[in-house]
């Protein structure tokens, strides 16, 4: 028995703030977008590296709220291009955990995606 990897779906209500953070602000990419007629809900991928996410606004999908954890290798890296682009809303900092370093952003629906590292500290923990 074997289990694959764990696609999550966060709800979303504004495809263009949707695209605006995940895509202009996180740096993922829209892999594809579906919607069964042109003025119904969206369902769409979007991706960073291996980490796959789905974004939805169908009702029932998911609830707004959601809490996700992503791990990454370069926190510390990516915490600094995120600062670097002053975002007027956004501006997170890296706390040391027991368990590692964590970033955590809130998207503009309420989903918390919380970025993680295992292990060491750093000067850039807040």
């Amino acid at each position: 028995m074997s289990f694959g990897k764990t696609t999550p779906i966060l709800r979303i209500f504004d495809e263009t703030k949707a695209k605006e953070f995940y895509v202009s602000f996180l740096g993922f990419k829209v892999d594809w977008e579906h919607r069964f007629e042109p003025d119904l809900p969206l369902y769409m991928q979007v991706s960073k590296d291996g980490c796959i996410i789905h974004l939805s606004e169908h009702h029932g999908d998911a609830c707004p709220g959601a809490a996700i954890r992503i791990e990454t290798d370069e926190l510390d890296a990516f915490h600094t291009q995120l600062l670097a682009q002053k975002h007027k809303n956004t501006r997170p900092g890296i706390e040391d955990m027991p368990w590692g370093r964590d970033m955590s952003i809130t998207d503009p629906f309420g989903n918390r995606l919380t970025f993680t590292s295992a292990g060491g500290t750093s000067a850039a923990g807040t």
